[in-house]
């Protein structure tokens, strides 16, 4: 079983995953909060999310390239600037539409350029615990984000508006900047390239490494054959293992954004909750998330990614069920606890077998992964946002299910794809 070691350098890039999270689980309640300043119709309001989308491209094209050039370390602490820098301005500047959706965009390309670095250096540094750092982490961004909804949903019940709860972050940021400077801890620029890859014997196609058991087996009655070497300076194709991987991000993400940017109008129009109660109450998701993650992080060291995956899609379809259909706060803040705990391991697994479906290209992997964010962001709340329009925030929600649905396909087309083990009893080390 593989060990979690965390030095210093680890808790770092967990705050600074933590930093983001406190703005992405504090922005989605605000959005409803800006289309009523903004006067804007609900499927204007999901462009928000559209802009995050735009800066999700532009920060996953980025982040490549800007790591090469200048190391994970500075990168990441320039999309730290940007992010404190782009809150400023929503806390100062005029809520304009054009204003908040540039500022969106900005501060999206950075968040999504940080979590490149963040998920590229945690797994070349914990490899096979890759999966439990990467939960941890995004545990850490829970509890960040568990915070968020609270401390500006207090704020607006107290008078002093979202934008004091949301300024709150630029002070965090600088905390941990100093802290940082202290103790003189840098972040890693990564590790050297891995070991040749083992290959499904006799057809061409690489066999990723399952983010908990090792490398996972091609075949018990065939003997692996070894990659040949690329050319210095050749770019190998990310293989179709990967896209598998992509496209699970890429829908459950959009479950994710879609329940952050609108169950807060469902608490409004279906329970009667008010703004700042339903705001607050957004943390139910977040606190499910973070115990899940906390736990998550756990199993993972112990189970296979993909039924562990598939029982988080379980997990989260019965408490959208209970939230869809609940007549009280108390029965729809149940459903979203349960919500939160199985949609906390559908980004931390999907993204180890993406990064480990690639080996020697974490940074690319994990830029290119930030696009499924884009199309997550972008498609998503919009799609529901236009529904919702003609038939109500309520109804529209139904689409989650089908994203459930096709989710759990797709980790299905990668088991059998890549012959991951279904269960921990098939799980071969070739080690």
């Amino acid at each position: 079983m593989p060990r979690l070691s965390r030095d210093l350098a680890t808790w770092l890039i967990y705050l600074q995953l933590g930093l983001w999270g406190y703005f992405n689980y504090g922005f989605g309640p605000i959005v409803p909060l800006l289309r009523a300043e903004q006067g804007t119709s609900a499927a204007v309001a999901g462009l928000h999310s559209t802009a995050i989308a735009v800066g999700a491209v532009a920060g996953g094209a980025l982040y490549p390239h800007l790591s090469r050039r200048f190391g994970r370390g500075p990168v990441l602490w320039a999309c730290q600037a940007v992010i404190a820098a782009s809150v400023l301005g929503y806390v100062l500047l005029p809520a304009y539409f054009a204003v908040t959706i540039g500022l969106t965009i900005l501060v999206a390309t950075a968040g999504i350029a940080a979590i490149g670095g963040i998920v590229s250096a945690l797994s070349e540094r914990h490899g096979p615990a890759g999966p439990a750092a990467i939960s941890e982490a995004n545990a850490v961004a829970c509890a960040a984000g568990l915070a968020a909804p609270l401390i500006i949903g207090g704020a607006i019940r107290a008078g002093l508006g979202w934008r004091a709860g949301l300024a709150l972050l630029v002070a965090l940021i600088a905390l941990v900047a100093v802290i940082a400077k202290i103790k003189g801890v840098r972040i890693p620029s990564g590790l050297p390239a891995p070991a040749p890859v083992p290959v499904l014997a006799g057809s061409g196609a690489r066999a990723p490494l399952d983010a908990t058991a090792g490398p996972v087996a091609a075949g018990r009655e065939q003997p692996a054959e070894v990659a040949e070497p690329r050319a210095r300076g050749e770019r190998r194709p990310l293989p179709p293992a990967y896209w598998l991987a992509w496209g699970m991000m890429t829908v459950t993400g959009a479950v994710e954004v879609v329940l952050s940017m609108w169950t807060a109008e469902v608490l409004r129009d279906q329970v009667g909750l008010s703004a700042g109660a339903a705001t607050a109450v957004m943390s139910a998701i977040v606190g499910g998330m973070f115990v899940g993650r906390l736990a998550g992080a756990r199993i993972a060291l112990r189970l296979p990614s993909i039924p562990l995956y598939l029982g988080a899609l379980v997990l989260s379809l019965a408490g959208f069920t209970v939230f869809w259909g609940a007549g009280s706060a108390v029965v729809a803040v149940a459903g979203l606890v349960i919500v939160g705990l199985g949609n906390a391991m559908h980004y931390p697994l999907a993204i180890s077998l993406a990064v480990a479906a690639a080996p020697g290209q974490a940074d690319r992997a994990a830029g290119v992964a930030s696009y499924s964010m884009a199309v997550s962001f972008g498609a998503g709340p919009l799609l529901l946002g236009l529904v919702a329009d003609q038939v109500g925030a309520h109804t529209a929600f139904l689409f989650i299910p089908l994203l459930i649905a096709g989710a759990a396909f797709l980790a299905w087309r990668f088991a059998t794809t890549t012959r991951t083990p279904l269960t921990p009893a098939l799980a071969t080390d070739l080690a």
